[in-house]
């Protein structure tokens, strides 16, 4: 099956992401700080310091995702409640991400943002849950096909009733 590799895949993409821009931004802070920079007349060690703060943060953010890719990976099992929100904040995240690199990194991050994008919403849509309860009014899966006495049901059976031939008013 192609569900565990491809969890193991973002696993260790969204690992290698978190530890990517984490280092990014701590480099761009520090060249910030060494260049006395500013932008806007903003004070060079704010930006230099919320450089770092924001690297950290979105790290966090990837290896959070990341850990919930493992968790999938490891138990073979759909992502639900917390875990799926975060994956999926994720795909938002990295379909964004590629709108904003695509003029100002050029195409080939843009390449690499979508593949991610791809691999995450692969990952959500490759498990579905097994477990899911059946409607209450939907017959069992080994039950027999029924006999045409359905009563509108919509299970497959015909209706009691014709419906209403179109006016023509």
């Amino acid at each position: 099956m192609v569900r565990r590799p491809v969890a193991w895949t973002v696993t260790v993409v969204l690992f290698v992401e978190a530890l990517g821009v984490a280092a990014l931004n701590w480099f761009l802070g520090i060249v910030v700080d060494n260049q006395d920079m500013s932008l806007a007349g903003l004070d060079p060690d704010v930006m230099s310091t919320s450089s770092k703060i924001g690297g950290i943060v979105f790290g966090l953010y990837f290896a959070l995702c990341a850990l919930v890719a493992l968790l999938v990976a490891v138990r073979d099992r759909s992502p639900v409640g917390f875990g799926r929100i975060l994956l999926i904040s994720a795909a938002v995240v990295h379909g964004l991400l590629a709108a904003f690199v695509w003029g100002l990194a050029g195409w080939q991050a843009f390449v690499f943002m979508v593949l991610v994008l791809g691999l995450i919403v692969l990952l959500l849509m490759t498990y579905d849950i097994p477990g899911a309860p059946a409607p209450a009014d939907a017959p069992p899966a080994d039950a027999p096909p029924s006999s045409g006495t359905s009563q509108g049901r919509g299970d497959g059976g015909s209706p009691v009733t014709p419906p209403t031939a179109p006016s023509t008013l």
